[in-house]
């Protein structure tokens, strides 16, 4: 049954409108320079746009490949971050981190590495200040005043508000006072 005239200019009307829909995200990617979930690299560190455009950076330092600042899609892991940094050298000791804690805008994950891998990872904190998107109960646990209920009740914290970006949101912790809170400024870093 041929279509009639009708028909036909509905059916060249829908097509138009496709056609101009197309060629209006085409431009928009060309104008962008990446399409929706495209990864570029530019001068070391990587850039990471997702549909809505958020996304979180990050410093991956330590014992990785690649260390430095990286943009990475909302939602992604500690362990995202170490692969994008090239993943951990030979001496790097990524059982020593919490591979699956999620990551915060802000935040630096370090690998430790080396001989302070090899031993206690209290030892590792005595050298300087505990990253807190990765701390697990047993970090928080070294830092003078911090016990392992506070310091579970931190880890908690974190993991319900799915990372934080900054010590000062710890305030929000029922048992944190302002002592405690000069303690994990001293002993932590976002």
């Amino acid at each position: 049954m041929p279509l009639s005239r009708a028909q036909l200019l509905v059916y060249g009307a829908v097509a138009v409108a496709l056609l101009l829909l197309g060629a209006r995200w085409i431009r928009a990617s060309e104008e962008s320079g990446t399409s929706a979930g495209e990864l570029t690299f530019a001068s070391g560190s990587a850039h990471a746009e997702n549909g809505d455009g958020r996304d979180v950076v990050v410093h991956v330092a330590g014992a990785v490949a690649e260390p430095g600042v990286y943009r990475l899609p909302v939602g992604s892991r500690v362990t995202d971050a170490v692969e994008r940094a090239g993943g951990a050298t030979e001496d790097g000791s990524v059982d020593a981190i919490n591979l699956a804690a999620p990551l915060s805008d802000g935040q630096q994950v370090v690998v430790p590495g080396g001989p302070a891998a090899t031993g206690a990872l209290g030892a590792a904190a005595a050298d300087g200040p505990i990253s807190l998107g990765s701390a697990s109960v047993e970090d928080l646990d070294t830092i003078d005043g911090i016990g392992p209920v506070t310091a579970q009740s931190i880890v908690d914290f974190r993991d319900e508000q799915g990372g934080l970006s900054s010590i000062d949101e710890l305030d929000e912790i029922s048992g944190i006072g302002p002592a405690t809170m000069e303690a994990l400024r001293a002993g932590l870093q976002p």
